[in-house]
């Protein structure tokens, strides 16, 4: 079986060296297998490190590719249509991947499903005691979600996943990306995806790794972007979301609201909400330390958690709400994109 492993990059010249060298070490017959890489119009040494790639690899067929769009979605589309596996598997550029990747999602696949995948944890470059207590913030459950497909521990079915394998036919079925969401590609088109019938085969053994965000602001950046385009996806795609996904707007649209109430004279609201709040953040702050490694407990700048989780809140609901409020000048330009 041809597997077709796709990689996008913008400016990862720090990170894709690591994941080539992974790719490079994958137990899964190397003439079975094509490298598609696509460099979307990087500023580094993205694209010689592609290039350099695909001078040395020994698979089936390493090809480089351009995407002057720079967007995650027209790049995925692009690695799709340059591709000739039976199986398409996507892996982020600042991802790390176990040598067994490949293979067990092939076995997967093998086994009667058409989309596999498994959890995908956090992890960090150069690690700092701050890095690391931005990488509890960004895995805590209050930091991230409750969803399924990051923290189950048993084989099952959910509704999306990262670093998916899919056969051919899914997308020549389901179609290919909405290159007019940047951030929201994935929920709309795993949608679509269960629409025609396809399941996402969660399996805890597939696992992979992506590297946070290593400052509070690019991690405040990525959660602003995040809610920006579910604010825009409500209104192209509502049935692809679900309701975890507007929390922190919901939080946000309660500050407002009981802020507004306390002007007036009304104190109570306010202090019910912020009450609940700090007593959850405060909670979540010591479980997320008690869940850390050791060595991690002991990391001082942990004192700073519950000061990030009502940012990286605060950065996503700011974020969905501008993303509504742009809904007319975004949703002319959202089209679904065909094989």
């Amino acid at each position: 079986m041809l597997v077709s492993l796709c990689v996008i990059a913008y400016n990862e010249e720090d990170s894709l060296p690591g994941l080539l060298k992974d790719i490079s070490s994958q137990t899964y017959p190397h003439d079975k297998t094509e490298i598609i890489l696509v460099d979307s119009a990087s500023c580094d040494s993205t694209r010689h490190i592609m290039d350099k790639f695909r001078a040395s690899g020994d698979f089936k067929k390493i090809t480089v590719l351009e995407n002057p769009k720079k967007s995650q979605p027209a790049g995925w589309n692009t690695a799709i249509r340059a591709s000739s596996g039976d199986v398409i598997i996507r892996v982020d550029a600042h991802a790390h991947i176990p040598c067994d990747f490949i293979e067990k999602n092939i076995t997967i696949i093998n086994s009667g499903e058409n989309i596999s995948g498994g959890p995908r944890p956090n992890l960090i470059i150069n690690e700092t005691p701050w890095k690391r207590t931005l990488l509890l913030a960004e895995s805590s459950m209050f930091g991230s979600s409750i969803a399924s497909y990051r923290r189950n521990t048993r084989r099952s079915y959910v509704k999306t996943m990262f670093h998916a394998a899919y056969k051919r036919e899914v997308f020549e079925k389901a179609g290919l990306f909405n290159e007019g969401l940047i951030r929201t590609e994935d929920n709309e088109l795993h949608y679509r995806m269960r629409k025609a019938g396809y399941r996402f085969c969660f399996d805890p053994s597939v696992v992979s790794y992506q590297y946070t965000r290593s400052t509070l602001f690019k991690m405040l950046k990525q959660k602003f972007q995040n809610g920006f385009w579910i604010g825009i996806t409500a209104f192209v795609c509502p049935a692809c979301l679900s309701v975890f996904h507007f929390v922190p707007f919901l939080f946000i649209l309660s500050i407002f609201l009981t802020s507004i109430l306390a002007c007036l004279g009304f104190y109570i609201p306010a202090l019910i909400l912020w009450g609940v709040y700090l007593a959850a953040d405060i909670a979540m702050s010591i479980l997320a330390v008690i869940s850390a490694s050791p060595e991690h407990k002991k990391d001082i700048t942990n004192i700073f958690l519950p000061f990030l989780f009502p940012l990286l809140h605060i950065a996503y609901g700011i974020g969905t709400l501008i993303g509504i409020i742009n809904v007319p000048f975004k949703i002319s330009h959202i089209k679904i994109s065909k094989v």
